[in-house]
Formats: C-alpha cells, structure tokens, sequence
C-alpha cells in the first residue's frame, strides 16, 4: 500500500464538517482529496484545497481515491457505501450502519467480496468518560457491575426542519442516539440477553421520537440507556454502581464542542472534568463510605481515522469491527420490534 491514502469525503453538511474532515486532515497518513456537494463555494471556503465533485457516485468511482467516507443521512448509507464497494474503494460509514439489519449484512458480504475494509464511525467509544469507564471496570475498582445508566439528555424544545427529526427510516433519535449508547454498552459488557425499548414523541409539534427508554437485560446487571430533548436540568451522563461504590461522571465529552468550536483536533485536547467515586474505605458494613473527585482520561477521536489507516495500510485491526456494527443493527432492529410489541425481545431472534 502506498504511504499517503487517498480520501474522498461523501457530502458537506454538519457531520463531514464538524466530525470527519477535521479529523481526517488531522490524521498522519491520511490525504483529504476530494469531496461531492452541490455548494462548491462553502467547501472551499473551508477547504481551499480539496477537489469538488457535483456527484456522490462521481467521487466513489474516482481512480485516485482510496477510501470513501460517508457521513450522508441515514437512508443513503446503504446505496452510497454499495456503490463505493463496487468501485472497489474502503468505506467509512456515519452511525448507523445503515437503516435495516439486511442492508448492513449485504454490505459485509460485499466488501468481503471485494476484499476491501468497511466500518463505521463509532467515534464515542474514544470519549473521555467512556475510556475512564472502561479503565475502572478493568481495574475491578467498583466490583461486580450491579447497575449501569447512561444518558443523552439535551434541552432542545424547537423541532427544526432537518432530516434527523423527521418520520423517515433512519429518522428520530433512537438511530441517532441510540447507537452510540448501544456500541458503548456493548463495549462494555457484550451483547445483552434482551431488551426493552419506550419510544416517545414529547415535542410540540414533533414528527418523530425524540426520547427513549431502553433497557438491557444482562446476567446480574440492569443496564439503562436513555436520550431526551426536553431536559433542562443537568442529569448525570454516566450512573455506576458495583459491590464495591459508585461512580457518577456529569457532563459530555468536550471534543464535539472543540470541533465546532473549529479547535483543530490534537492527541492532548480531550481533557474533561472529573467524575465523583464513592467507596468504601476500610473493611466491614460499619466502613464509612468516601467520595472524591476521579481524574477523567483525555478523549481521543483522533484514535479512530488512526486505526482505519493503520488497517488499510498495515492490515492492522480495524478500529470499529464490521461485526460490532452488524450488532449494534441488531440492537436498533430489535428496539423498535420491542416498542411495537411493548414486551422483552430475546437478541438470539436478530443475530
């Protein structure tokens, strides 16, 4: 493989913006070529030196690229990622995969076929708080996993006129917020036995669901997953408890609001604030129970783009597996056959 990888970057709108093309140009080894969009005039205001095809399925067949991203709306993912795979091109995917469980599944056998790399963006399992997470749970510091919420609670009263809120497939914020709660848990804890989804429609004037419930049905643990857009009132982000404490982190990773903030992306720029801990210090029930401040561990989005070079030209592993993707599909699938039949769905009936 040649040393520099060649990018094609799919559409221009808030997600190639703020995610992928900051964090591609920030990433060694990796060359942002070109990019499809109508609006040439706002990509090169921001990308001065990027080539600009009118068409998404121009840019896919283009000799010079390697690998194509796609961080297109929801029910594009399917039609564009095939196209980039036929034309022989390594594809990255914005979460979710794609709309069904099938699509996803075509997708792997055609890039096994074609013998090229897919995956998908699942930038949230480089947050902050989600690393110190997985750091305590290694470490064994809160004992046996008990209960675990986590949480995607926003204050966002107005419905705008965007794709993301509207009543189409891959629309409402179970497949926007749900697959990163659901990849983390994963992450966390493996697939679960079952789960059990609320889907809300809370707004005034609101199209499609803007808040859920889901719970995930783990051996000894009660795993909650929840995101809403109707609260003002800060509520903790992460809520663990074990046999040996709690630990309690509020706030949401700061490397989101560092792009958009137009912060040009480091190793050393996911600095957070602290969690709080609560142990017990001594042994025996009459041991008084201590809190403190937990040192959170520095974000790293940059991790991802990193792995998928080091996987196209290295063979290395890649950073977010096709199969974890195909899970996280399931999952949402599974969800929503849970809300329509308001009861327990097994995951053995969607794998």
């Amino acid at each position: 493989m040649k040393a520099i990888i060649n990018v094609g970057l799919v559409g221009y709108g808030f997600a190639s913006k703020t995610f992928h093309a900051p964090l591609i140009q920030a990433t060694a080894g990796l060359d942002l070529v070109a990019v499809s969009s109508s609006d040439a005039a706002k990509v090169k205001a921001d990308l001065p030196n990027v080539e600009i095809e009118s068409q998404a399925l121009a840019l896919c067949k283009r000799p010079d690229l390697d690998l194509i991203v796609i961080p297109t709306p929801n029910d594009t993912h399917f039609p564009l990622a095939k196209a980039a795979l036929a034309a022989g091109k390594h594809v990255v995917v914005d979460k979710p995969f794609t709309v069904t469980l099938s699509e996803a599944k075509q997708l792997k056998a055609l890039a096994v076929d074609k013998e090229r790399l897919i995956s998908v963006f699942h930038n949230r399992r480089w947050d902050s708080d989600f690393l110190t997470i997985q750091a305590l749970l290694k470490e064994g510091t809160l004992g046996r996993m008990t209960g675990f919420e986590s949480r995607f609670d926003r204050f966002r009263p107005e419905v705008r006129d965007r794709w993301r809120e509207k009543a189409t497939p891959g629309g409402g914020i179970w497949y926007d917020l749900g697959p990163h709660l659901l990849d983390q848990a994963c992450e966390l804890f493996g697939t679960p036995n079952a789960i059990l989804l609320e889907l809300g429609v809370r707004r005034d004037e609101a199209k499609a669901d803007d808040d859920f419930l889901a719970l995930l049905e783990y051996d000894g643990c009660r795993v909650s997953l929840s995101a809403g857009t109707l609260v003002a009132e800060p509520t903790p982000r992460y809520r663990i408890h074990g046999t040996k404490g709690s630990y309690i982190k509020y706030g949401l990773d700061p490397q989101e609001d560092r792009l958009k903030a137009g912060e040009t992306p480091s190793s050393a720029w996911g600095e957070d604030s602290p969690g709080t801990l609560t142990l017990r210090e001594g042994e025996g029930e009459d041991a008084p129970l201590v809190r403190h401040d937990h040192p959170t561990l520095p974000g790293d989005y940059l991790a991802y783009y990193r792995g998928v070079s080091a996987a196209i030209r290295d063979k290395a592993p890649l950073p977010v597996d096709i199969d974890d993707a195909l899970r996280c599909m399931a999952l949402l699938e599974a969800g929503l056959d849970s809300h329509r039949q308001r009861r327990w769905i097994p995951l053995k009936h969607h794998l």
